[in-house]
């Protein structure tokens, strides 16, 4: 993939994050990435009243992703309110792993980092497929 164009990616997850229902936090977010295919896909939070049932905004970017065709996620970013740039939470950052391509970008409150960078040593689809393909027979 060529040159990313983060500000336009940014504006994308602006966007989103304008859409977000958030009215216990009032702490909008919006995410926005690059699939693999080219395609730009976007999310926001959703809260609940039962706090532990909320979406973060990398959730219905997920769900975006697999409803729109799937595909592997190549470049994200993450903004606040204000538009700044945000780190993805911990459970966030490994649902994102999941769909991720090798080596992904994300921009970062600290840069631009990988996923490996930013969730290191994680565990998922790509260590199921090294586990099971040295299982294999021959």
């Amino acid at each position: 993939m060529g040159d990313i164009d983060w500000d336009g990616l940014r504006e994308v997850a602006v966007e989103a994050m304008r859409k977000a229902y958030v009215p216990y936090s009032r702490f909008p977010v919006g995410v926005a990435a690059i699939v693999d295919d080219g395609r730009v896909i976007s999310g926001c939070n959703v809260e609940n009243a039962s706090y532990g049932l909320t979406l973060c905004a990398e959730c219905t970017l997920v769900s975006t992703l697999v409803m729109t065709g799937g595909g592997k996620l190549v470049a994200f970013t993450c903004v606040d309110g204000d538009g700044g740039a945000l780190m993805p939470c911990g459970r966030c950052r490994q649902l994102l792993y999941e769909h991720s391509a090798e080596g992904m970008l994300l921009e970062t409150v600290s840069g631009i980092r990988t996923i490996d960078e930013v969730i290191p040593d994680a565990f998922g689809p790509r260590t199921l497929a090294v586990y099971h393909e040295e299982r294999e027979p021959a």
